[in-house]
Formats: C-alpha cells, sequence, structure tokens
C-alpha cells in the first residue's frame, strides 16, 4: 500500500511515537534474529546428541535462512489482502511451532523441516515490520519510527550468539527452543493487545513487484544492500579466524561484545537523526563499514587494530537495516519494497558464507578483509551515485 494515499487520517492526525508499538515491533523483529542465530551458540551440544557433525548441524541455520529468502516475496504477494496484524500473528505462529517441534523431536530431518517453516515467519516479519511501524506513525517521525522498530535485528545479531550459549549452557539446546517457543506465544498477546489493526492492500492499491522494480532507485538500493551484507557476512561469519591471526583468538566474546555496543550507538544515532539526514547517514555507514574491513585487514600489525576495526564495523552496520528500509520505501512510495529487501538480504548473506568459506580456503584469512573492502568499493561508489532517486536528500518531514 502506498504511503502516500490519504487513507488514515486518524494516524496522520497523532504527534507521538506510537512507543507500545514500536517496541512490539522491536521485539518480533529481535525474535526473528534469535530464531536465526541461536543454533550458532547450540552447535557442539546439537552435534553431540543428534549425533552429526557441526557442520551438518549448522545447516539448521542455512535452512532457516534459505527458507526467508525463497519465500518473502511469493508469500507477501500471497497474503497481500490480508490483515497486516494477522499476517504478524501468523508469523509468531510459526515460530511458536517450529519452536516446539524443535524442543521436543530428536530427528534431524524433522528438525530441518521445521527450522524451514521458521523462517518462513521471518520473511514475513522483516518484510512488514518497517512498514508496519511507517504506517501507524506520522510522517515527519517515520524515520525514527523504523530505526525503533528494525533495531530488533541488529540487537539480536549483536546478542544472538552469547545468548543462544547462555541458555543452552545453563538449560539444554532444546529446552533453549523451548523457551523461544513460549516467548512467541507471550508476543501473539502482546500484538493484539499493543498493536492497531492495519487493512491489507487492495487490489487498487497494490502495486505489482515488477513495478516497484522498474522505480527509479529501487534496484540502486538493491545493489547497495547487496554489497554491503555481503561485505558485512564476510567478516562475521569469519571474525574467529580474523581473531586468532591477530593473536587474540581466545578474546572472540570481548570481541563481539566491542561490536554489540558498537552497533548499539549507531542504532541510538540513527533513531535521533535519520528523518533529517538520511543520506549523510547512510553514506557514512557504507564508508565506515568499508574502511573498517581495511583497518581490520592491518590486525596482524597489532591486536588494538582488531578491535578498532570491529568498532568501526559495529558502528557502520548498526543503523543500515533502519537507513536501507526508509531508503527502499521512500524511493518505491510503498512498503511493498520490504520483501524484495529480505530477499536480498538473505541471498547475500548465504552469497557471503560461501565467498568467505571460498577466501579462507584459498588465499587463506588475511584475504577475508581485503575481499570485503574490494566489494566495498562500488558499493560506496553507487551509494554515493544515488543522488537523485535511491538516496536523495529529504526535507525534514518528508
Amino acid at each position: 500500500m502506498s504511503l502516500t494515499t490519504e487513507k488514515e487520517p486518524r494516524v496522520r492526525k497523532d504527534v507521538k511515537l506510537p512507543l507500545g508499538a514500536l517496541l512490539t515491533l522491536f521485539t518480533a523483529g529481535f525474535l526473528g534474529i534469535i530464531n536465526e542465530t541461536i543454533p550458532a551458540g547450540l552447535l557442539p551440544r546439537m552435534s553431540e546428541s543428534l549425533g552429526l557433525s557441526e557442520a551438518t548441524a549448522g545447516q539448521t541455520v542455512t535452512v532457516y535462512a534459505l527458507a526467508t529468502a525463497v519465500t518473502a516475496i511469493p508469500l507477501n504477494a500471497a497474503l497481500k489482502n490480508w490483515d497486516r496484524r494477522i499476517v504478524l500473528v501468523a508469523a509468531l505462529v510459526t515460530f511458536a511451532g517450529a519452536n516446539a517441534v524443535v524442543a521436543l523431536v530428536g530427528s534431524f530431518s524433522v528438525i530441518l523441516v521445521a527450522r524451514f517453516v521458521a523462517g518462513v515467519g521471518a520473511g514475513l516479519i522483516w518484510s512488514n515490520i518497517g512498514g508496519y511501524a511507517a504506517r501507524i506513525t506520522p510522517a515527519a517521525l517515520r524515520g525514527k519510527a523504523i530505526a525503533i522498530a528494525m533495531a530488533g535485528t541488529p540487537v539480536a545479531l549483536s546478542l544472538g550468539l552469547p545468548l543462544g550459549t547462555f541458555l543452552g549452557d545453563a538449560a539444554g539446546w532444546q529446552a533453549t527452543f523451548g523457551v523461544a517457543a513460549a516467548v512467541s506465544v507471550v508476543l501473539i498477546v502482546w500484538v493484539f493487545v499493543s498493536l492497531p489493526s492495519l487493512p491489507g492492500q487492495s487490489e487498487n492499491g497494490h502495486v505489482r513487484f515488477a513495478t516497484i522494480l522498474r522505480t527509479p532507485g529501487v534496484r540502486s538500493i538493491l545493489w547497495v544492500v547487496g554489497g554491503f551484507v555481503v561485505a558485512h557476512t564476510i567478516l562475521y561469519t569469519y571474525i574467529a579466524p580474523l581473531a586468532a591471526a591477530a593473536g587474540v583468538g581466545g578474546q572472540i566474546e570481548w570481541i563481539l561484545v566491542v561490536f554489540g555496543v558498537a552497533a548499539l550507538l549507531s542504532i541510538w544515532a540513527t533513531g535521533s537523526y535519520v528523518d533529517p539526514h538520511h543520506r549523510r547517514l547512510i553514506i557514512m555507514s557504507v564508508v565506515v563499514l568499508g574502511a573498517s574491513a581495511l583497518v581490520l585487514a592491518s590486525a596482524r600489525v597489532n591486536p588494538v587494530l582488531l578491535y578498532l576495526g570491529v568498532a568501526a564495523w559495529g558502528f557502520g552496520f548498526g543503523g543500515s537495516a533502519t537507513l536501507f528500509v526508509t531508503a527502499g520505501i521512500r524511493a518505491a512510495g510503498t512498503d511493498g519494497v520490504q520483501p524484495m529487501l529480505v530477499t536480498v538480504f538473505n541471498l547475500s548473506i548465504a552469497a557471503g558464507g560461501v565467498l568467505g568459506g571460498l577466501v579462507l580456503s584459498g588465499p587463506g584469512v588475511t584475504s577475508i578483509p581485503w575481499t570485503a573492502a574490494a566489494i566495498m568499493i562500488p558499493t560506496v561508489i553507487a551509494t554515493i551515485a544515488g543522488r537523485r532517486h535511491a538516496f536523495p536528500h529529504w526535507p525534514a518531514g518528508a
């Protein structure tokens, strides 16, 4: 549905941020990423319990991301007429059911199917929370609203691995999925209490994905998202060998803490300044990520450079979800662009993992940050060049 229509006058007259609703959307996004990342911290326990290698057990993460990538666009198209709150609840129901299955069964094949189902739910959540936040917020505050709603993603990326590991150590890996199922049920109740019902897209208001893709600026945004996420994933997936090469392999938890704190600072800065300074922030984000890769490439000289590079990387990454969703909705004029962003994001995660693995097994670990930096060069150029349609300067209140 276009965000420029006049079909929601009651919402537009509200001059305050709907914080209760935005925190609900934040939690939904947080839960979606936690669902994706917790197996990474549980791999040793999962592999031992299931009698599998850690590499095989790790496919529970891969199948989740794959499900999100391949179903986000077609499923959102099929459900375009549904009430947005019902769509969000349906996604949370898949989380609750899929995590309950993983918590109760011991068959790896069944677990993979359940993880695929959970990934489908994640695609629905990430495709809707940004647009939901925009539609219940007055125009002048939409960027800040999207920042709050989307902040659950980078916060969970920062905390997901240590949280999953802690829960697994305390209660066992299957109990961890049981906790995730219970939290999903609680969140379903919270959604009904705090989120307003929003109509889906009428046939007259529906914008086809092909039309969105032809809209000036959209393809440039998707290109930048792809390059940004591939570069980030290469670094994030292989930060442990990078730390080992720098001589601080035993400090990986602290390195992740530095990344998380920097990402939280970035989220705060983005939420505070995204509306009047969107273009400046998104250029800064891609430039900082590229520069951080160059710093990480020099980390073998001094471990302090590794921490500095990780801090810069976290700051460049933290607000990126908000910046890209805001850019996409503004360029397309509709929140229907979100499934495209979700698909590109998840395909880029898969591509980054594969490319990083090839680099690690070929040229070696020292080439990983150089590869990320090389990817960021055309990404930065495309961002700066998108002055007219993709990443224009928007006046306050636009």
